[in-house]
């Protein structure tokens, strides 16, 4: 049933986990969305208020007021279960929390880790390169994140198995994370257990939580970034030419790809009536805002569509990594993983394309991606 605030003329059937054509290109599926209103109730998964504009997904993004994170997606009952530290805490318990995990993720571990990020790109490169052609997504994109997932919470690599399956499921994770409390180690888990929260120790319902709220940042939102990088790259033999004869420009060019190929959404229930758009969200309504809804809005960012390694994106104001007080914590971590393989595979793999006998395969939902992205090149023995 339609609620009887939601006017005839923003109402869509617009299922957000199947857009139209979202196998084939994620991106133009969501961008049948801005010839519209600026927001629109969609009839599919039980009814909802999407941000179809740029400025309204932003600003309702920044909106950590009225509009909660609680209910975590569209689907009933999922914010029930995985109950994520602080993705899914609002006001001063989400800051207490945010604060002893971006602790945990302070620039120097970032830094520290990057050596050991370089290594495992390295392997994967050489152990392909010798081949000339992958399926990205399973042999390299999902693999290179678990490892370094498994590298911060020291967690041996022969668990990566039953982690990518976590990942992906987002069930709830187990090891030792009592042991680490008790006795700290140096692992991003026991760097963040360490800080007090509201002048307390985490209790360990808390810690288990937390930890899989980084298991599903960690994993899911930077292979599906990866993805869609290589995508580029293999449809853009220019832009690989540019970046391998200046690779001083990959750091930028690593911010523009992430702000033009962005694929996560969030969802937030309504605490209070919130006016936008010349319409009301009402309090317990829920709201979807879509991240690519942002960054493609031609209002937003001049040609949008257009990958320009020049663009001015200081301050970044794309919406990739979020906005506001629930901005994505690992957001320079990931950055580093994307300037990482970048660079490690750009040098060590000779000019890729797109496998033309098979075909590219994308999925919607809270964290787009691509699926299948089939890569052909000239094998080395080297």
């Amino acid at each position: 049933m339609i609620p009887a605030h939601v006017p005839a003329d923003r109402i869509v059937n617009f299922d957000i986990f199947n857009p139209p054509g979202v196998e084939d290109d994620y991106f133009a599926s969501w961008k049948t969305l801005l010839d519209g209103p600026g927001l629109v109730w969609t009839t599919a998964n039980g009814g909802h208020w999407i941000g179809a504009r740029g400025d309204v997904v932003r600003s309702l993004w920044n909106d950590s007021e009225r509009l909660s994170n609680e209910c975590l997606a569209v689907t009933p009952g999922l914010g029930d279960v995985m109950q994520f530290i602080p993705l899914q805490q609002d006001g001063a318990e989400h800051k207490a929390f945010r604060m002893a995990v971006m602790k945990g993720l302070a620039s120097r571990y970032v830094v520290a880790l990057e050596p050991r990020v370089v290594e495992i790109a390295r392997e994967l490169i050489a152990e392909l390169r010798r081949r000339g052609s992958c399926d990205f997504v399973a042999e390299f994109a999902e693999i290179l994140p678990l490892n370094i997932f498994l590298s911060l919470i020291d967690v041996p690599l022969e668990d990566r198995p039953r982690l990518r399956e976590l990942g992906v499921q987002l069930t709830r994770p187990d090891g030792s994370i009592q042991k680490r409390m008790v006795e700290p180690g140096d692992d991003l888990f026991s760097h963040i257990l360490s800080e007090p929260v509201m002048g307390r120790s985490w209790t360990e319902d808390e810690a288990r939580r937390m930890c899989r709220n980084l298991l599903f940042g960690g994993l899911d939102t930077v292979a599906a970034m990866f993805g869609m990088v290589a995508l580029h790259l293999a449809r853009h033999p220019e832009d690989q030419k540019l970046l391998r004869e200046q690779p001083d420009l990959i750091p930028a060019a690593a911010d523009e790809l992430m702000r033009r190929y962005p694929t996560v959404a969030v969802s937030r229930n309504a605490v209070a009536d919130v006016e936008m758009d010349g319409v009301t969200i009402r309090q317990g309504d829920l709201v979807y805002l879509p991240s690519v809804l942002h960054n493609l809005d031609p209002a937003s960012f001049d040609a949008p569509d257009e990958v320009r390694f020049d663009r001015d994106l200081t301050p970044v104001r794309h919406t990739t990594m979020g906005v506001g007080a629930h901005r994505c914590v690992g957001a320079g971590l990931a950055r580093m993983e994307v300037i990482v393989f970048l660079r490690e595979w750009l040098s060590q793999m000779p000019e890729f394309a797109l496998d033309p006998s098979q075909p590219v395969k994308m999925k919607g939902g809270n964290v787009g991606a691509c699926t299948a992205l089939p890569l052909r090149w000239e094998p080395s023995l080297s």
